[in-house]
């Protein structure tokens, strides 16, 4: 059909909607859209324009590869089906890229083989670069129809190139908006590196940081953890000078900032915890829940290090811990954009730095003491020099005294008071809790056969099995002696039965006896655990085990080896039970050896006191040292040490068994400066010197 048949109504308005794509093109370049949106607003209006069948946007990503970022009816070209059409396709938008001018592509042009660039598809292709004044980004691909003239085709040339220029404007001013926020961005963050290295006091880092740090990011709330032992701690939260540290919101953000830095990870939440570990996720919720906070940002901050150890996890093990946490959060926005979690990375690491300078200094050897010197020029004056000088001498007078004057070494330990006579009570049999016949404070008797004493029956059990298994034995017994009295007076009896038949009568005979003899020795054995159900004391003396009732109530069962209540006898000789806390059985050991160089048989020396009678001082001897520490949960690692004491030694009446003391065990003579500070120096020692 010849454009003279066209009417001319349609032309012009096909003209006008051209017109109008163009204009809304137009517009969009000047748009401050995100790429990805301008890409689904810019390609469906170029194909609309051209009539064409569908369209393309690539851009060059690292390496030169090249990226699809929006299409329109690409399948229907099916270079998705062939390996190596896809490849040619590649190559020819590749070479168009280096050749920065729009082209026309025929449909299947070139040579055939994998390794040209060519168009494989049935559609004429019209290939633009989408370019800015630094460098060309990527390539808009229209796919045409092959059936249009030379002239329809230049206009296809024409508009594309036109329509990739709208699109260049749109990134060059993307690219002046992004440098322009880049100028802005390093100029807060040289004023935020400024200001949080201006002091070395942590607290006021901290501040600095929180205030500036929600400036340069651009959130809600910024606040600044540090590190101290196991826990984190709320030093600054921008925006306020005070902060009531007790609140429940400080605490549970507190226990959130301890969680993360335990875990060494950042923590990014936004409405899913669906990816953290169960303890920071219960930390986040509690926190959440409490403060209403939409996105909560948790970033450990390290201190600054080798960036190798950093990219690499089996060296960042070895590394330091982290010093504190950054906290960012968003009260009304549960958005992440890219921009903040890229400020927020900068913030972190210029933030550890400047937060480890000034801990380490702080944490220097007697800081205040060098800034109290630093500042106290006035005792070097001509008028203070004499006083200082007495000061200083007496000062180191007392100095030496403190590492040369020897004094009594004593370690001490606290422990309890037992009668060395006592036994704990088990069950000799399974059964369930009949009677208990005694009760706490009870006097409790052995048995002793030989006097006729049965001794007390401290628990009663029962055991039903057993009694069903004694009445099953005595009807057996029963029937076994009643078979055995009929086969004996059938032998007796009969004297006209055959040989056989005697014979097979003295077999019965012979196996009844057998039998009954076992179930003879069953019912003694019967016998002796229904005996087993009472349980008597072991030794003469006092239940010392409290609420009996409750712990061994009526119908409890119990299984054979329960402990079920101890026995001491208070009435025969008592010893000490010493718990040594294992740091200083180096002073006893290396005193104990030395003792044993002159004396063999030597023992170390023990004094205590009662805690219900502090003013009277008992001495003994160590008769017994564990050879294996073992840890409680109150008193940490211990070591458990036996001591006895005179029998002259009166002991207050009435003396209950676990009576508390404390007791000091004799360890020689050491300077009179390491006895009053040697805690001190072992903390020193194991916590800085030698750190576990």
């Amino acid at each position: 059909m010849s454009e003279q048949t066209l009417d001319p109504q349609l032309i012009e308005q096909t003209k006008q909607q051209i017109r109008s794509l163009v204009n809304e093109i137009a517009q969009l370049s000047k748009s401050e859209l995100a790429p990805e949106e301008f890409y689904g607003e810019f390609l469906p209006r170029v194909v609309s324009a051209l009539a064409a069948i569908g369209g393309a946007i690539w851009t060059i990503e690292e390496q030169g590869r090249l990226t699809l970022q929006y299409q329109i009816n690409l399948q229907q070209t099916k270079l998705r089906e062939s390996e190596s059409a896809l490849m040619q396709h590649g190559r020819l938008l590749h070479k168009t890229i280096a050749s920065g001018e729009t082209i026309l592509v025929p449909p299947h042009s070139g040579s055939g083989d994998e390794d040209e660039a060519a168009n494989p598809t049935d559609f004429l292709l019209v290939l633009g670069p989408l370019k800015t004044e630094l460098e060309t980004i990527g390539i808009v691909e229209v796919f045409q129809r092959p059936d249009s003239g030379p002239n329809t085709q230049k206009g296809y040339l024409r508009f594309l190139k036109q329509m990739t220029e709208l699109a260049g404007d749109f990134f060059k001013s993307r690219q002046l908006r992004h440098f322009g926020d880049r100028q802005v961005l390093w100029s807060q963050l040289e004023e935020f590196t400024r200001v949080i290295h201006t002091s070395l006091d942590p607290r006021d880092t901290a501040y600095m940081i929180a205030n500036e740090g929600r400036r340069l990011i651009e959130c809600d709330r910024v606040s600044v953890a540090i590190r101290k032992g196991s826990k984190c701690k709320i030093e600054a939260v921008s925006g306020q000078d005070l902060f009531d540290k007790r609140s429940n919101t400080v605490r549970l953000l507190n226990d959130l900032a301890t969680a993360v830095v335990a875990s060494e990870e950042p923590m990014w939440y936004s409405g899913d915890t669906s990816n953290m570990a169960p303890q920071v996720e219960d930390a986040v919720q509690e926190y959440v829940d409490d403060s209403h906070s939409k996105t909560v940002a948790v970033l450990p901050l390290f201190p600054p290090g080798n960036e190798e150890e950093e990219d690499d996890p089996d060296k960042r093990e070895d590394s330091p811990p982290p010093i504190g946490a950054l906290i960012v959060e968003q009260i009304e926005d549960a958005r992440i954009p890219q921009k903040m979690i890229q400020r927020v990375e900068v913030v972190a690491k210029h933030s550890a730095t400047a937060l480890h300078n000034s801990l380490e200094h702080n944490n220097l050897f007697l800081m205040p003491v060098w800034r109290a010197i630093g500042k106290a020029r006035w005792v070097l004056r001509a008028r203070t020099l004499p006083k200082t000088i007495a000061i200083a001498v007496t000062v180191l007078t007392a100095l030496v005294a403190l590492c040369v004057v020897p004094y009594r070494f004593k370690a001490h330990c606290p422990g309890n008071l037992q009668p060395v006579e006592r036994r704990k009570v088990f069950a000799g049999i399974d059964g369930t809790v009949k009677e208990i016949g005694v009760e706490h404070g009870s006097h409790v008797v052995a048995p002793k056969p030989e006097e006729g004493i049965e001794g007390t029956v401290l628990v009663t059990l029962e055991n039903t099995d057993l009694n069903i298994k004694i009445e099953d034995n005595l009807g057996k017994l029963a029937q076994t002696t009643e078979r055995l009295n009929v086969v004996t007076q059938e032998l007796y009896r009969n004297s006209r039965m055959t040989s056989e038949d005697r014979r097979q009568l003295e077999g019965q005979r012979d196996e009844l006896r057998e039998a009954l003899q076992n179930l003879q020795l069953q019912k003694a054995l019967y016998e002796k655990q229904k005996q087993e159900l009472n349980v008597r004391s072991p030794i003469d003396g006092e239940v010392i085990t409290w609420e009996l009732e409750s712990r061994l109530p009526r119908n409890r069962p119990v299984q054979r080896g329960a402990q079920l209540m101890e026995v001491a006898n208070p009435e025969g000789a008592w010893q000490l039970e010493l718990r040594m806390p294992e740091k200083r059985m180096g002073h006893i050991d290396r005193y104990l050896r030395k003792l044993r160089e002159d004396d063999p048989n030597a023992n170390l020396e023990v004094e205590f006191v009662l805690a219900n009678d502090p003013n009277t001082t008992f001495h003994g001897r160590v008769t017994e040292i564990n050879e294996r520490a073992e840890v409680r949960d109150e008193e940490g690692v211990t070591v458990f040490i036996k001591a006895s004491f005179d029998d002259q030694q009166k002991l207050p009446e009435h003396l209950r068994p676990g009576a508390e003391v404390s007791a000091k065990i004799k360890c020689g003579y050491m300077p009179v400066g390491y006895v009053f500070l040697c805690d001190a120096i072992a903390y020193v020692q194991q916590r800085i010197l030698f750190r576990f």
